[in-house]
């Protein structure tokens, strides 16, 4: 099962990307983004969704109720306001700009709602040259769900993320098993670089040069690092879904890497950091 897709080559009408969890071979997570000029139609289906500005601005119409969203100009100047989309939903969106309609399959059907972008929490995690920005948009403490979870991550120019190399492929203690979808956008028409491995029993091997639009898909595995090359800002926005009764993000680090969080301790976070003055 191919694991990278470049961008525009699951492109489908007013999408430039579809990733449903029968193409990418797996069974919750998937991610269509929309290429926005004027009015469109979307069926959520089996799935629960958002509709996440990456630029632009639109209307959602969608059970009955109107969000406006007021969006932003890129994914490097604000956090954005979002719309939760439930299954088995027709919105109608208006306006113009690309928009991310991350999903995750569910049987529970959960209010069409709004997500303003005062509420989304944004962190800085690491330091020096592992500094990054995290904005949880749809996790377990920041918004309900039923299944999906959806952040995005801001990696300065030069600095690494998604470090110490981490998975999350087992139903255990401390891990919980989840399919990640990993959506790259990078400044000024740059390229960033991203790493996924596995393990001697659930082998994969993927080391891929990104660009703006490009997708990789993470069934299992240790995932990381994600590289930001000098001069290129990278932001990619991650899509999770499984099949755990329990809606959680439970992270294991490789053992051989996992000392390096203790280096942090004694390093500042990039002044570069926060982007678009979040807080």
């Amino acid at each position: 099962m191919k694991r990278y897709h470049e961008a525009g080559s699951t492109a489908d009408g007013p999408f430039s990307l579809v990733v449903t969890p029968e193409s990418a071979g797996w069974g919750y997570s998937g991610l269509r983004v929309l290429e926005l000029d004027g009015t469109e139609t979307v069926a959520t289906g089996d799935s629960e969704a958002l509709v996440l500005p990456l630029s632009g601005s639109c209307a959602v119409e969608v059970a009955g109720e109107k969000f406006e969203l007021a969006g932003r100009t890129g994914v490097f100047d604000a956090v954005t306001d979002f719309a939760y989309l439930p299954r088995d939903a027709s919105a109608v969106l208006t306006g113009r700009g690309r928009f991310a309609l991350p999903s995750a399959k569910t049987e529970k059907h959960l209010p069409a709602r709004y997500g303003p972008a005062s509420g989304v929490p944004s962190e800085l995690r690491g330091a020096g040259i592992c500094s990054r920005q995290v904005n949880n948009y749809c996790l377990p403490h920041t918004f309900e769900a039923d299944q999906l979870l959806v952040c995005e991550v801001l990696t300065p120019g030069g600095n690494w993320s998604s470090y110490p190399p981490h998975k999350h492929d087992e139903a255990r203690e401390g891990e919980s098993e989840l399919e990640e979808i990993y959506y790259f956008e990078v400044a000024d028409g740059g390229m960033g670089y991203q790493r996924v491995y596995g393990t001697e029993e659930r082998p994969i091997d993927v080391l891929e040069e990104v660009r703006g639009g490009d997708v990789v898909l993470i069934p299992h595995g240790w995932h990381g690092p994600s590289m930001a090359a000098p001069g290129y800002d990278l932001y990619y926005l991650n899509v999770m879904a499984g099949p755990g009764p329990e809606r959680a993000w439970l992270i294991c680090d490789d053992p051989a890497h996992a000392w390096v969080r203790q280096t942090w301790e004694s390093q500042d976070v990039d002044p570069r950091l926060p982007f678009g003055g979040a807080k």
